[in-house]
C-alpha cells in the first residue's frame, strides 16, 4: 500500500483479516474489525475499487496440481532495447509454467519462478522454452527445497468474481 491510497487503521485491520481468510463472511469480518456489516462492506468495496485489494484466489496444493518442483531462475538478456524487453517479457509471461516474473536492478535482468512436476519437466522447460528465446544470454537455476513462508501481497492483477 503506497502513498496513493488513503488507508487507515480500520482498513489495515480489514486487509489483515482478508489476507488470512479471504472467505470470511462480511458479518464476521465486520465483527473482527469493530464495525457493523454495512460500513465494513463499503470499506471493502472501496479498497477493491481503489486497487488496494487486487483480487481473491484459492491456494492450491502444488503436489495435487502437479507443480511440486519450484525453481527460481536468474535470467540475463542480451540488449535492453524496448523491443527486446517487451518481446522477452511477453514470451515468458505467456508460459503456464511461469508463476512469477520480476524485472530486477543490477547485473541480473529477471527473477522468474517456475513451477513444474519434477526436474525432468524443468529441464524440458528450460531447454525448449527459455533457451530458444533470442534475447537469453544466461540462466542460473535455483531449485527450492521447501516453502517456508509465502505472502498474500501480490502486484499481479486479478478479477472480482
Amino acid at each position: 500500500m503506497g502513498n496513493e491510497h488513503d488507508v487507515d487503521g480500520i482498513d489495515r485491520a480489514i486487509i489483515d483479516v482478508l489476507v488470512r481468510d479471504a472467505r470470511v463472511s462480511n458479518v464476521d469480518l465486520a465483527a473482527r474489525v469493530g464495525l457493523t456489516p454495512a460500513p465494513c462492506l463499503r470499506r471493502v468495496r472501496r479498497l477493491e475499487a481503489e486497487g488496494v485489494i487486487t483480487g481473491y484466489r484459492a491456494r492450491i496444493d502444488p503436489v495435487a496440481a502437479g507443480r511440486s518442483f519450484c525453481v527460481y531462475m536468474q535470467v540475463e538478456i542480451i540488449g535492453t532495447s524496448q523491443r527486446i524487453v517487451e518481446q522477452f517479457e511477453a514470451a515468458v509471461a505467456s508460459y503456464d509454467e511461469v508463476t512469477e516474473v520480476r524485472r530486477l536492478y543490477g547485473p541480473v535482468d529477471y527473477l522468474i519462478r517456475v513451477e513444474v512436476a519434477d526436474g525432468g519437466a524443468y529441464e524440458r522447460f528450460q531447454s525448449e522454452r527459455m533457451y530458444p528465446l533470442p534475447a537469453v544470454r544466461r540462466i542460473e537455476s535455483y531449485p527450492t527445497m521447501r516453502l517456508i513462508k509465502s505472502s498474500a501481497y501480490d502486484a499481479a492483477p486479478a478479477t472480482f468474481e
